[in-house]
């Protein structure tokens, strides 16, 4: 592995991370309403299971996904009715109040940590990407070293764009943005997640490619 190789995965990594999609949106919205530590947990949530994908990626899980599609299908039914789920339950509470002056919605640190391992979990097709990449970013068989720098490498990228998010969001002026414009962002939210949870669902093989972040 040459750290050209390791700098290509880096770029495609932030593009992916960066491309709207559920993982990107969860992260935004938990970071507008409820606050830094909530955002952060979140982006945890999300980077662990994105770097576990990859990871599986390395083991050949892809080749199972392919070999004995039947699973892939299972989880991606079970991930697009939790998509459905999450936008419904936005789309209900678009309109009303988040709790606390500092704009702090009732929960724990806890669920926003599920949150963020749930979205990215339910998606086999992550494994497929992240198999994709690596094979042409890194043609050659990777040793065990260089498979844990590659992990490591992506679980600490996307930890810090993550905690980045959260701060920069935790900021007066984009909270005041936010909670102005609370139900219009809300429910344009529960709409890209409501078809990104159609597209794993109806989508098949085609659908939805990278919806992790990846």
């Amino acid at each position: 592995m040459t750290s050209e190789s390791l700098l290509a995965f880096n770029a495609l990594l932030i593009a992916a991370i960066l491309s709207p999609g559920p993982a990107f949106l969860v992260a935004l919205r938990m970071s507008l309403a409820r606050g830094r530590r909530a955002g952060m947990m979140t982006g945890l949530g999300l980077a662990t299971i994105a770097t576990m994908w990859t990871g599986a990626a390395l083991m050949g899980i892809d080749a199972l996904f392919r070999l004995f599609p039947v699973v892939s299908t299972l989880t991606r039914l079970l991930g697009g009715a939790y998509l459905l789920w999450i936008a419904w339950k936005l789309w209900r509470g678009a309109t009303e109040p988040v709790g606390g002056e500092t704009g702090s919605a009732p929960g724990g640190t806890g669920d926003a940590l599920m949150l963020g391992i749930g979205v990215n979990l339910l998606n086999p097709k992550s494994v497929l990407f992240a198999g994709a990449v690596l094979l042409v970013v890194f043609p050659s068989p990777l040793s065990g070293p260089e498979k844990a720098l590659v992990l490591t490498n992506q679980l600490v990228l996307e930890l810090m764009f993550y905690t980045g998010l959260a701060f920069g969001l935790s900021r007066p002026r984009p909270r005041a943005i936010y909670f102005a414009a609370k139900p219009l962002f809300e429910r344009s939210a529960a709409l890209l997640l409501g078809f990104f949870g159609l597209r794993l669902l109806f989508g098949g093989a085609g659908g939805a490619s990278n919806q992790t972040g990846p």
